[in-house]
């Protein structure tokens, strides 16, 4: 960059690089405003009260069973409880153990078994723990939106795990798995 006298040369000039530091100056400013916007320019995407008609204030999850043929003790106190604690969290419904509430959740675990999946050299690699959930759903306000509906997960696990190893270890998938999948089932028009 040369300055120049005025005297000598006339006014005072900026005679090299003055373009590309005004471009520089652009573009830095723009990349500052794009990143100004963009932190604040944000998607929020929320299943709060999903498919739930205004009319509809209350709900009850009944005690949900294991009728499977191996049952585990600790399932079916915990799936009760958490989809208890999805609903108060992800709805805008009241909890009520009346018989009147407006939606009245049950069901059963109607499936809990493990099969082999894989077999590496002639012997088992992987096991699959298959656990199914009968879901009795009830609109006390619209008995057409009853639903009488099964879901399923599966989870993988190493064949050198024995069943209680494995559902110790997986044990929170497990529930959160199937009370999301109940969740969707009730609350979603998918």
């Amino acid at each position: 960059m040369i300055l120049k006298n005025e005297k000598e040369n006339g006014p005072l000039r900026l005679r090299s690089g003055l373009g590309s530091m005004v471009n520089g100056v652009k573009t830095l400013a723009v990349l500052f405003l794009c990143a100004w916007l963009f932190s604040y320019a944000t998607c929020k995407y929320s299943f709060k009260d999903v498919s739930i008609p205004v009319e509809v204030k209350t709900f009850r999850v009944n005690y949900l069973e294991n009728k499977a043929r191996y049952v585990n003790p600790q399932l079916s106190p915990q799936l009760t409880e958490k989809l208890k604690q999805k609903i108060i969290g992800s709805t805008r419904l009241r909890q009520t153990n009346d018989d009147n509430a407006h939606y009245d959740i049950g069901g059963y675990v109607s499936d809990y078994s493990v099969t082999t999946t894989g077999i590496t050299s002639g012997t088992s690699s992987t096991n699959r723990l298959t656990v199914s959930f009968h879901v009795i759903f009830k609109n006390t306000l619209d008995e057409k939106k009853n639903l009488d509906t099964d879901v399923t997960s599966t989870f993988d696990f190493n064949s050198s795990q024995s069943l209680s190893q494995a559902e110790a270890e997986r044990n929170d998938e497990i529930v959160r798995n199937i009370v999301d999948a109940v969740f969707n089932k009730i609350f979603s028009n998918w």
